[in-house]
């Protein structure tokens, strides 16, 4: 049966596929593309698989039941979203349906639910991710304008691209950021742009981390970090920041969090949310995404964010989408990520490093494969805040600033 499954759904490049008896099958598609091969090594682990594919090809791999076969786990994993995301199987077709059908139940994120699904992700060992991202530890999508800068250069970008769609034309101004991670954003529109920030997490190890930083910089006079959710501060700003977070909200908060940022925005006030998203309208998180990585969260279509923000009197000034720069991001995740396998071993163990080497391939993947992307969008209460042309993001994104990031080797 799950021989049957797997050739209806390879119908572009060529998998060849060990199962548990010794049977060697090769899947050759109708047209053209990657070639690769795995090894299943127990008749359970098949029998998994062949019920809820979108979970149990994961947890298969974490387990060393899922093996590639003379490829990486990339090239394995690229026949399969390939050809996932075109033909995917019957059983994860009907089991799509029921997470749609319960989505908004998963995604429910009242405030001590968010605390505990921010904590399984963001409170782990902060000697972790300092092993795979840049040195501000940027936890998010990169800015890639040409394609070939280096990570340290490419979140130096991403920080400058989001700032100038701020406006912060004037000192002095204050700023929220929503889902502030180490600090990296704050700090940088306080020292480059003069501006007074205060940053909100849920994660304890990012608070005490961007607090320490703060310091470290000189910069808490300008920068302060609290541990609160975004729905309980209450205080007006002139901008409002938040990258990486919005994922997170959950799909019956929307109207919730817009509802926040208008209110908390002065009238001339701008706003800049960034987010991950999908590019085929609605759907539900990945089981295996949503059990392990993320629990709560979901990347939306741009329709889903609009619909809200309409509902919410907001003006949409500027919507801008990212197509293949998180996957470059991701790539170089990926490869900083087993340049310190072992190190990372240490701290956890084989299970947590085979967990997260599917992450990065299986997230890397979506981007290059399966229409995800991500979305910036600008936001003001009022239709004559911003200048009429997007001119002036042009200048001062380009304009210098004291502090550049060095060429580095990625």
């Amino acid at each position: 049966m799950l021989h049957a499954m797997l050739s209806r759904m390879i119908r572009r490049g060529r998998l060849t596929v060990h199962y548990p008896d010794g049977t060697v099958r090769v899947l050759q598609g109708r047209e053209d593309g990657p070639a690769a091969g795995l090894r299943i090594r127990s008749k359970a682990a098949a029998r998994r698989i062949l019920r809820n594919p979108g979970l149990a090809v994961g947890e298969a791999y974490m387990d060393g039941e899922l093996e590639p076969v003379d490829c990486s786990l990339y090239e394995m994993l690229d026949v399969l979203a390939l050809n996932y995301n075109d033909t995917p199987p019957g059983a994860e077709q009907i089991l799509d349906r029921l997470r749609w059908a319960k989505r908004r139940i998963d995604q429910l994120n009242p405030a001590g639910r968010s605390r505990r699904n921010v904590a399984h992700h963001y409170d782990l060992d902060g000697r972790l991710y300092s092993l795979f991202l840049d040195r501000d530890r940027q936890y998010s999508c990169a800015y890639f304008p040409q394609g070939d800068e280096t990570l340290e250069e490419a979140q130096v970008l991403k920080k400058r691209h989001i700032a100038a769609k701020l406006r912060l034309d004037r000192p002095d101004l204050e700023v929220l950021d929503i889902g502030c991670g180490w600090g990296g954003m704050a700090l940088t529109l306080a020292r480059d742009y003069g501006a007074r920030v205060t940053g909100l997490t849920l994660s304890t190890e990012q608070l005490a981390e961007a607090r320490k930083r703060a310091e470290e910089a000189g910069l808490s006079d300008r920068v302060r970090f609290e541990l609160i959710d975004y729905r309980a501060w209450d205080r007006p700003v002139d901008r409002i920041v938040s990258v990486g977070m919005f994922e997170h909200v959950g799909v019956g908060h929307y109207r919730t969090f817009f509802r926040k940022v208008r209110s908390l925005l002065h009238e001339d006030g701008v706003a800049l949310i960034h987010a991950i998203g999908r590019s085929d309208g609605p759907g539900s998180t990945n089981p295996w995404i949503a059990k392990y990585i993320f629990p709560g969260g979901y990347s939306p279509a741009v329709s889903e964010v609009m619909a809200a923000v309409e509902k919410e009197r907001l003006w949409a000034t500027d919507i801008e989408i990212l197509r293949l720069h998180y996957a470059k991001t991701l790539a170089h995740w990926r490869r900083r990520f087993a340049a310190n396998r072992d190190t990372i071993q240490s701290l956890y163990d084989e299970r947590f490093c085979r967990m997260f080497e599917f992450y990065l391939v299986g997230s890397e993947l979506a981007f290059r494969r399966m229409g995800h992307m991500n979305w910036q969008i600008q936001l003001t209460r009022n239709v004559d805040t911003l200048p009429l042309s997007r001119d002036y993001m042009y200048e001062r994104e380009h304009a210098p600033v004291p502090a550049e990031a060095p060429r580095q080797i990625a």
